[in-house]
């Protein structure tokens, strides 16, 4: 792919990401409004569809507050950086044969750790730049559940590189041809390794039950209790892109990629493979990780860090464990 048409790529893929990032917000406040018996937005378009557009049109008015003891610098461009690093995960993510990634990297999978893991960075300095102590523990508060739950999910991560064979994203997808969908091949451990990396990624983006690091009942708003305006925006903003990322991650490594079911019941003709097969389970994906958060109550901070060390690290270990002796003694790789 020449450089032109990469970079088209990823202008393209990143405005659409940006896009349902921003309309996931209305689609978790209907969706929340459901659970709770009430309508959610309704006024702003029909069934409240332009809601968000409404909120950037305020939010953009409103004044960016700076504290006066704050980091002006790290202040203002920490959530620009955080949502810079979440849409550089977009560029080794596979769409479709047809369309293809921004940056088709043999270490696919390895860029999405690395940068992932740093993705932390920018929540830590967003928190200390504040110059406000909510905002400090919330930063600390993040920055151990990230270094905390990378373990697990780098291990469970491992188990589609292992039965594939490579870090690649596109080989991933194509070691699951043929309806062998490492969420339920082999049996047993190919689900288990989804729970565990689906799990962990929520961790990762701050989301319920992992929230901790915004645990409104304990710091107010935890790392964004200084961000107003659009500064806070692009920080929510990032925190929904990285959770759209681990949708689409997960579709990836676990789900067949742009395969469709047809294998499944030879009808490949009929369920043919293609864009909308990836693109309808990274939605499912993106809508289950709404459904945890309003179902389930968020952890201490304490228990969060226990679950981690104590079941999950170990669980992932065996797992790894029990899926390389599967690859060695079945399938005779």
């Amino acid at each position: 792919m020449s450089f032109a048409l990469s970079l088209l790529t990823g202008v393209v893929l990143g405005s659409l990401a940006m896009f349902v990032a921003a309309w996931s917000i209305w689609w978790e406040r209907k969706f929340a409004a459901r659970l709770q018996s009430r309508p959610g937005p309704t006024e702003v378009g029909p069934i409240g569809l332009l809601q968000p557009l409404a909120d950037g049109l305020k939010l953009m008015q409103k004044e960016i507050i700076i504290p006066r003891a704050a980091d002006k610098l790290l202040f203002v461009i920490s959530p620009a950086v955080a949502a810079a690093g979440t849409l550089a995960l977009f560029a080794v993510i596979p769409w479709s044969e047809t369309v293809g990634v921004a940056g088709d990297l043999n270490i696919g999978l390895l860029w999405i750790f690395a940068v992932g893991a740093l993705l932390v960075l920018p929540q830590w300095v967003a928190g200390w730049a504040s110059n406000n102590k909510y905002a400090l523990l919330g930063a600390m508060r993040s920055a151990a559940q990230s270094v905390s739950y990378e373990v697990p999910l780098l291990l469970s991560g491992m188990v589609p590189i292992l039965l594939a064979g490579s870090f690649q994203m596109d080989e991933i997808v194509a070691a699951q041809q043929g309806g062998r969908w490492f969420a339920f091949w082999p049996p047993g451990p190919g689900a288990l390794a989804f729970g565990l990396f689906y799990l962990c990624s929520l961790a990762e983006a701050n989301r319920i039950p992992f929230d901790i690091p915004e645990a409104e009942s304990e710091l107010i708003g935890g790392v964004t209790t200084e961000h107003t305006g659009m500064i806070g925006v692009v920080l929510q903003l990032a925190e929904y892109l990285h959770t759209l990322v681990t949708a689409a991650v997960c579709a990836t490594l676990f789900f067949g990629g742009w395969e469709g079911p047809g294998a499944w019941f030879g009808m490949e003709g009929f369920l043919a493979e293609g864009l909308h097969w990836m693109v309808l389970k990274t939605l499912v994906l993106f809508a289950l990780v709404f459904w945890i958060r309003w179902s389930w109550m968020r952890y201490r901070s304490d228990q969060l860090l226990k679950i981690c060390w104590h079941y999950l690290i170990p669980a992932s270990l065996a797992l790894l464990a029990v899926t390389a002796i599967w690859v060695r003694l079945v399938e005779g790789a």
